[in-house]
């Protein structure tokens, strides 16, 4: 199974600029393409979040627009930029979704087990999940502790060290920390958020940051530095699993490269 992932598109109304300097809605279009292109095209698309960049319906609208071009199967989470009830009204063809509450579900259809939770606390930009979605995360993983499975929420549950980032990460890490780390089987925690590809070892399996397909954040380190993006390089992740090796992810850049050449 082929399963590619997009993150913070950070869709705009038609005609607008994401932060007045991006394309962000062109971008999007041309990261559906890239998946199209591809040499094997994925089994399913997982976008991680921040959909939209101010949780608007004209936004949705426009983001449904764009979905529209997608030929592959796709499942969304919401991301601190969308707000949890126009996210709901917009996607409300797709039945996994709760009709009511946080936007927790699990997709089990798959050779991959995917399980998603909901970070999002209404009214920040910080990622928690409350007594709850803990209660619920930890019977969904009880429920199937063999077959492989992948577990995405936006927030990216540790400190990066950029310092602007980590204000807003996942904060109270150790209850969620104890439920992953007592189901081996999760082969990838998927995160967005972070516009950067960030890899962590953590309860005992691995947490990938996935990079945005509009802007990157700047690889700032230092204490105090202030906050920054640049017109990076887009790109999206691919996660290739398989029963006899196990899953393998990549990094896949969008848009034109020089090459190929006749190398390895």
């Amino acid at each position: 199974m082929l399963i590619a992932q997009i993150s913070d598109p950070h869709i705009r109304p038609a005609g607008q600029l994401y932060q007045g300097v991006a394309d962000s809605n062109r971008m999007f279009g041309e990261a559906i393409d890239h998946l199209h292109a591809l040499d094997r095209r994925p089994d399913l698309v997982l976008l991680t979040g921040d959909l939209v960049d101010e949780g608007r319906p004209e936004e949705y609208a426009q983001a449904r627009r764009l979905l529209a071009k997608l030929e592959i199967p796709y499942l969304v989470i919401p991301g601190n930029h969308d707000r949890r009830e126009n996210f709901r009204t917009a996607f409300a063809d797709h039945a996994y979704l709760p009709a009511e509450g946080a936007l927790h579900y699990c997709i089990d259809e798959h050779p991959v087990r995917i399980v998603a939770l909901d970070s999002c606390v209404p009214g920040h930009h910080h990622g928690g999940v409350d007594a709850q979605g803990l209660a619920w995360l930890q019977r969904t993983l009880e429920a199937h502790r063999a077959k492989p499975t992948l577990l995405m929420l936006h927030h990216p549950p540790f400190v990066s060290g950029i310092p602007y980032m980590d204000t807003y990460r996942y904060m109270d890490t150790p209850p969620l920390e104890a439920i992953v780390r007592g189901a081996p089987n999760i082969e990838l925690v998927l995160c967005g958020h972070v516009h950067r590809t960030m890899l962590r070892r953590w309860a005992g399996t691995v947490v990938c940051a996935c990079p945005s397909s509009t802007t990157e954040i700047a690889l700032q380190l230092a204490e105090g530095a202030a906050p920054a993006s640049y017109m990076g390089r887009p790109g999206c992740m691919l996660h290739l699993w398989s029963d006899n090796h196990g899953m393998v992810s990549h990094v896949s850049h969008i848009g034109a490269m020089e090459g190929p050449f006749p190398f390895a």
